[in-house]
């Protein structure tokens, strides 16, 4: 099976393209390899591009491909996108399809519509999730609820109360669609467009479920277990095939797609991959240097405090920081030191400070320092 290649590559455009560049970019490649255009007409690197235009165009699945590339649509082929960027060419009685203004370009004549009146794939769907900012150290499988429109028990997703309730529509011979003739500034165009009769699905009902009232569907409550993958970020998200909304005319369902929203740890703050934590410590300690256990992601870990450590300093301890939801490699946990001085001392400890001092020469005061460089 042949590698796809990157989205972005095929519409030429970079990683950080806008959805006008984007579009542009589709617009002329598609006019340059539609099958119609004889001159560099190419139906597979037209479906090519048009393929990465539904998924770029889209915020939801470009943020999806951005982060999970091609396997994020390996099973469902990434489903239409924002629209089509030609838009409508009006003024001609009504809307004229794109195909038929590209028939119209490269030679003109009957040809088969882009109007969708088989079965129609359900909408995709958004939730959001909350989880404990530790889950997403460890990974985790959870449990979640939502609302489903699943196959109506008594009609099967027909929406007829018995099999004998389904006819055939009449007026478009159960084809779901009916071709018009209209007179363009191209000539003639015909257009194929939906049914009025059965709203292209193709067949009358003459008699509705009792159960579900025609819609072919029941709304149910559904719990599904997903797993929590060690690394993911707030904002990510997991995509359950087939969990979204109910398609018409016998059309599969859409995607739900569960957005992750990871709660705040109260010591722990976490950019990209790598852990910053505040450690409060003695002023004598950042002195003398010392040994301390600090709490990381992984367990407590001993951490060298040396000696003359500065107040706001940062130490890095490699590899205690989360790992990547690739690659599985750590970030690192950056230790902000908050050196804390006492409040109040006993004689004792006033004794040995003043000792201290007395032992310090002016000109190593650091305030004597700066009053002297000050004054130059």
């Amino acid at each position: 099976m042949a590698t796809k290649r990157d989205y972005y590559e095929v519409l030429g455009v970079s990683k950080s393209a806008s959805k006008d560049e984007i579009k542009s970019a589709y617009r002329k490649l598609a006019k340059k390899y539609h099958p119609d255009n004889k001159e560099t007409g190419d139906e597979a690197k037209f479906k090519e591009v048009q393929e990465a235009y539904d998924i770029l165009y889209d915020d939801q699945k470009r943020s999806a491909y951005d982060q999970f590339g091609h396997a994020a649509f390996e099973q469902t082929g990434g489903g239409p996108a924002g629209g089509n960027p030609f838009g409508g060419f009006s003024g001609f009685g009504e809307d004229i399809n794109l195909g038929d203004i590209f028939s119209s370009f490269f030679g003109g004549g009957s040809r088969r519509s882009a109007h969708r009146t088989g079965p129609q794939r359900g909408d995709d769907i958004l939730m959001k999730h909350r989880v404990e900012f530790m889950d997403v150290v460890n990974g985790k499988d959870e449990e979640v609820s939502f609302d489903f429109d699943d196959d109506c028990p008594h009609c099967h997703g027909t929406g007829a109360d018995t099999p004998s309730d389904v006819k055939t529509c009449s007026k478009c011979g159960g084809k779901g669609s009916i071709i018009r003739q209209q007179r363009s500034l191209f000539g003639m165009v015909n257009t194929e467009t939906v049914c009025p009769d059965c709203g292209g699905s193709g067949r009358i009902i003459s008699k509705k479920c009792s159960v579900c009232g025609g819609s072919g569907h029941k709304r149910v409550k559904k719990t599904m277990k997903i797993h929590i993958p060690v690394g993911i970020q707030s904002g990510q998200q997991i995509r359950l095939q087939g969990m979204g909304g109910a398609g018409s005319n016998g059309g599969e369902h859409g995607d739900l797609y569960i957005e992750i929203n990871v709660k705040p740890h109260p010591y722990f703050k976490r950019e990209r991959n790598d852990i910053h934590i505040d450690i409060p410590i003695d002023f004598v300690d950042a002195i003398l240097g010392t040994k301390i256990e600090v709490p990381t992601v992984n367990g407590d870990v001993l951490l060298t405090i040396p000696e003359g450590t500065q107040p706001g300093q940062t130490l890095r301890m490699r590899g205690q920081g989360i790992k990547d939801l690739r690659t599985g490699k750590p970030g690192d946990q950056y230790v902000h030191l908050d050196i804390k001085s006492p409040t109040s001392l006993n004689r004792k400890q006033k004794e040995a400070l003043q000792q201290y001092k007395d032992n310090t020469k002016d000109s190593d005061n650091p305030y004597n320092k700066f009053k002297k460089n000050f004054k130059k």
